[in-house]
């Protein structure tokens, strides 16, 4: 069954634009901070952060998957783990932050920057799922992609425009 032409006018399909761009930026800022904290946060202290936060589930259901795992991967962490998480987070959250903020100026060189640099954020993560089997790996590159679908819809309509 088609979509209503009205569902997907420009402006509309502009807007859900936006709407993701403030989302990659809000992410970005969340990955920034992350990253900084994980330099200057100590594994007791994230230990115990990970004992707080899971305390209830483990009082309702001592195995529970995803305390477990959180606490487990907390307990394995090591320090060359952390430091790379650290960079990681923070350079991923400075260049996001960086492409998005030319996306919302509309400059036009960022758009085809942006679409090869988030397809090199799918490649990466994708070859962690073959690690990880995170789901969350799948939803991001999900999530990516219609990022990269609704910069190129944009590009081109802008270059029209222009």
């Amino acid at each position: 069954m088609p979509l209503p032409r009205r569902l997907l006018s420009e402006r509309n399909i502009h807007r859900v634009f936006q709407l993701s761009l403030w989302l990659k930026s809000a992410f970005a800022s969340i990955e920034i901070a992350a990253g900084i904290a994980a330099f200057f946060i100590t594994k007791a202290s994230l230990l115990g952060l990970t004992l707080w936060v899971t305390r209830q589930e483990f009082a309702e259901d001592p195995h529970d998957l995803v305390a477990n795992f959180l606490l487990h991967s907390v307990e394995r962490l090591s320090v060359s783990a952390q430091i790379f998480a650290g960079a990681y987070l923070l350079a991923h959250g400075a260049v996001k932050l960086w492409l998005v903020i030319g996306l919302l100026r509309e400059r036009l060189w960022f758009y085809p920057v942006s679409m090869v640099v988030f397809t090199a954020f799918i490649a990466y993560q994708m070859y962690r799922y073959t690690f990880t089997q995170s789901g969350w790996l799948l939803f991001l590159s999900g999530l990516d992609l219609v990022v990269i679908a609704l910069t190129w819809h944009e590009y081109r309509f802008l270059r029209r425009r222009r």
